[in-house]
C-alpha cells in the first residue's frame, strides 16, 4: 500500500525524530520530498563499510514480520538480540536511539501493530531499492572510501534462485556492485555449482574457517573441478585452505582487512553429500591466528569480520578474540540499530552487528581513522522502505527479464529422481508460476520466533493432510517472507517458505518416547546455554500435537505434558505415524513440499470460498519465561 502525500510527510516527521533515518528526513512545508534527503547520511570518518545479510533471494520488495518471542538463556537473557517489541524500544532509549511506537521504524525492527503497520508503510528491501540506497550510500562516501559486505543467505530462499541454483542471486548480487561475500545456505548446492557460482561472482568470496578434506586431494577429481571453474576451490593446498581467508582492501589510503566466517556447523544444516571434499567449523584458534598474522604483517588500520555465526556466537568470539574491530553478523536475523560493543582480551572494543534479513536493512559503519590507528566508529542500521526509495531502472529491467525465462527440462528441483524435474512447468515462464494465485490468507502468515509461526502450521497441516499422518513436523528454520490476512497466496511466497534443494516430504513411525528425545534434542541446540554450542535456527515446528517447554531446564528435562490435538496425551509405548520434509541425511521418497503446501492451499480455497483460515496454531505452552523480555504478546500459554 503506498503512502499518500501527506501520510509520507507526517512518516518522514516522525522518523526524524525518532532518529533513526538521518535528519534530512522530515516534513519539508509544501515542497516535493527528497528521497536522498530522506537518506542523506554523510560519512563521519574515512572509510565506509556497508553490510546486508541473510537476504534469502528476495529480489522483490517483501512483507517480513520480526519476531514477538525470541528468548535467551544463560548470559545471553535480556541482552540484545533476545529483547522483543516495546522491550526492545526501551532498550535502544536507554542506548541513545529513540524509535516511537507507530513510527516506520517500530514497524521495521519490530512486530507491534504488524498488519496495520505493514498497510501504512508498506513493503521492504527489493534489489532494484537496495542498489538506490547502496549507491548512493557510497556516492556520499566518495569515489573508492567504502566497501559493500554480505554475510551470506544470499543465494538461496526463493523459487527463482532454486531453479537457478543460485546463479540469478550471482548475477543480482553484481549489478549491486557487491565487494565481499562469505556463505551459509550457499552450500545447498552441490559444490560443483558452488565454484561455478564463485567463479561468475565478480566480488571476492572469502572463508577462514572452511578446509579441504585431505582425501580430497588423493586423485585428480577434484583438482579438475576447481580448474573448471578459474581455480577456485584451490586457494592454498598446503593448508588446506579452499578459499581466501580474508582480503585486504585499501580504501581511502587506508589499509582495512575482513575476515571471512562461514557458518560453522554446515553439515547439521545441508546434506554433507553436497560439499564431501570440504569441511567446517568455528575454528576460533584459526581466527585468533589469522587476525595475528594481519596485525603483525598486513600493516592495517583495522581488522573486521563478515561472520555467519549468529549474534549470540559473534557476541562470544569478540570477548575472546584479540584485535578485531567489528563483526558484521548473519544468520539469526536479528535487525539490531546499535551495535553491542565487547571487551576484547586485549582490552580493545569490538563492535558486534547483525543486520537482520530478507534485505530489509543496510547496515552502514563509518571508520574514523587517524595516523593508521582506528578512533572511531559510527553505525547506523537503515530500513529499506521500498515506498520511498525509487527502483533502479538497470536493476529493475535485470528482475523484468528474470520473469521472462523459462522453465525447461534441465532444471533440477530435487535430489530424488522422480521430482528432480517438474514437467508441468516446463515452458511456463518463472513469472508464470511465482505469480499463480492459490488462496487468500485469512490470517497474517509469518515465520520469524523461536515456536510455531502460522506460515509453519500451513506446512504441518499440508504435510498431515498428504501422509495421513497423526503429526507432521517442520523445521524451525528463520528464512520466509511474510503475508498479510488478506493478501493473496502465490507460488512464489510458498516457495519463499519451502525451496530447499532437499524438499523431499516423508512419512515414518516414531514411539512417543523416541518424539520427546527428539524435541527434546532440538531444545538442547536452541536453549543450550553455551552459544558455541549452538547450531542456530529454531524449536522444530510440529503439527497435531502441543506440549509444554521450560527454556531454562537442562536436556531431557525441558519438554512435557505432550499431548494430541484431541488432548489424548501422548503414549510413551505407542507408535504415531509422523510426516516431515527436508531431510538432511536422507533422501525422502514424496513429493516436494512446495507442492504439498500449494495443493493444501488449493484445496483449502475450493472448501472455503477463495480463504485459508487456521482453526488452531500448534503453540506449545512456555513455562518460566513469563517475565523475559524476549517474550511478548505470545497467543500461547504462559506458566
Amino acid at each position: 500500500m503506498s503512502l499518500n502525500r501527506r501520510e509520507f510527510l507526517h512518516v518522514m516527521a516522525v522518523a526524524a525524530a525518532a532518529g533513526m533515518l538521518p535528519a534530512g528526513a522530515r516534513a519539508m512545508g509544501d515542497k516535493p520530498m527528497d528521497w536522498k534527503k530522506v537518506y542523506d547520511t554523510p560519512m563521519k570518518g574515512n572509510v565506509r563499510l556497508i553490510h546486508t545479510t541473510d537476504n534469502h533471494a528476495q529480489l522483490k520488495p517483501i512483507f517480513f514480520r520480526e519476531p514477538n518471542v525470541n528468548l535467551g538463556v544463560g548470559p545471553a537473557h535480556g541482552q540484545r538480540p533476545h529483547i522483543v517489541g516495546k522491550n526492545l524500544l526501551k532498550d535502544l532509549a536507554a542506548n541513545g536511539v529513540e524509535i516511537k511506537e507507530g513510527s516506520p521504524e517500530a514497524y521495521a525492527f519490530t512486530y507491534l501493530d504488524f498488519e496495520n503497520a505493514a498497510k501504512k508503510y508498506g513493503k521492504v528491501g527489493g534489489f532494484a531499492h537496495l542498489k538506490t540506497l547502496i549507491d548512493n550510500l557510497r556516492a556520499q562516501a566518495g569515489a573508492g572510501n567504502s566497501i559493500y559486505m554480505d554475510g551470506g543467505d544470499l543465494w538461496h530462499g526463493s523459487g527463482t534462485a532454486l531453479f537457478t541454483r543460485g546463479m540469478v542471486m550471482v548475477e543480482a548480487s553484481n549489478l549491486l556492485g557487491l565487494d565481499i561475500l562469505t556463505g551459509h545456505w550457499e552450500f545447498t548446492y552441490q559444490q560443483e555449482e558452488v565454484l561455478r557460482n564463485i567463479n561468475a561472482f565478480k566480488g571476492e568470496y572469502i572463508s577462514n574457517n572452511t578446509r579441504l578434506r585431505e582425501d580430497a586431494l588423493f586423485g585428480d577429481e577434484y583438482r579438475e573441478m576447481c580448474d573448471r571453474h578459474g581455480g577456485h576451490g584451490m586457494y592454498d593446498e598446503d593448508n588446506l585452505l579452499p578459499f581466501k581467508p580474508y582480503t585486504i582492501k585499501t580504501i581511502n589510503g587506508q589499509r582495512i582487512a575482513v575476515v571471512g566466517q562461514t557458518f560453522p556447523r554446515l553439515s547439521n544444516a545441508n546434506p554433507i553429500a553436497n560439499f564431501p571434499d570440504w569441511s567446517f567449523g568455528l575454528r576460533e584458534e584459526e581466527m585468533q591466528a589469522t587476525v595475528n598474522h594481519i596485525r603483525e604483517n598486513e600493516n592495517v588500520a583495522a581488522v573486521v569480520v563478515i561472520s555467519h555465526n549468529g549474534m549470540d556466537v559473534d557476541i562470544k568470539m569478540a570477548g575472546r578474540i584479540s584485535g578485531v574491530d567489528a563483526i558484521f553478523g548473519g544468520h539469526t536475523h536479528d535487525g539490531m540499530p546499535v551495535p553491542t560493543k565487547v571487551k576484547r582480551p586485549d582490552g580493545g572494543t569490538c563492535y558486534v552487528t547483525n543486520a537482520g534479513s530478507n534485505g530489509k536493512f543496510v547496515g552502514v559503519m563509518d571508520l574514523d581513522i587517524q595516523e593508521g590507528k582506528l578512533k572511531g566508529v559510527n553505525y547506523k542500521l537503515l530500513p529499506v522502505f521500498a515506498n520511498v526509495l525509487p527502483a533502479d531502472p538497470a536493476m529493475s529491467q535485470f528482475l523484468d527479464e528474470l520473469c521472462v525465462r523459462k522453465y525447461d527440462q534441465n532444471i533440477i528441483e530435487a535430489r530424488n529422481p522422480k521430482y528432480r524435474n517438474n514437467p508441468a512447468r516446463i515452458g511456463k515462464t518463472f513469472g508464470e508460476i511465482m505469480s499463480e494465485e492459490l488462496a487468500i490468507a485469512g490470517d497474517t502468515l509469518y515465520r520469524r520466533g523461536n515456536f510455531m509461526g502460522t506460515w509453519d502450521q500451513i506446512l504441518v497441516n499440508a504435510l498431515r493432510e498428504e501422509h495421513n499422518a497423526d503429526i507432521a513436523m517442520s523445521a524451525g528454520v528463520r528464512w520466509g517472507t511474510s503475508v498479510i490476512a488478506g493478501e493473496m497466496i502465490t507460488m512464489e511466497r510458498v516457495m519463499d517458505q519451502t525451496s530447499l534443494t532437499y524438499g523431499e516430504t516423508y512419512v515414518t513411525e516414531y514411539t512417543g518416547a523416541q518424539l520427546k528425545d527428539i524435541f527434546e534434542g532440538i531444545a538442547e541446540n536452541l536453549f543450550v546455554v553455551d552459544p558455541y554450542l549452538q547450531s542456530g535456527g529454531d524449536m522444530a515446528r510440529i503439527g497435531g500435537l502441543d506440549y509444554t517447554i521450560d527454556p531454562n531446564e537442562t536436556l531431557g528435562n525441558r519438554i512435557t505434558d505432550m499431548k494430541l490435538d484431541d488432548g489424548t496425551p501422548v503414549d510413551m509405548k505407542k507408535t504415531y505415524r509422523v510426516a516431515g520434509w527436508a531431510q538432511v541425511d536422507q533422501v525422502g521418497e514424496g513429493r516436494l513440499m512446495w507442492d504439498v503446501a500449494a495443493d493444501y492451499l488449493r484445496r483449502q480455497a475450493k472448501k472455503n470460498n477463495g480463504v485459508v483460515k487456521l482453526s488452531k496454531v500448534n503453540r506449545p505452552t512456555l513455562k518460566n519465561v513469563s517475565t523475559d523480555p524476549g517474550l511478548a504478546d505470545y497467543a500461547g500459554k504462559v506458566i
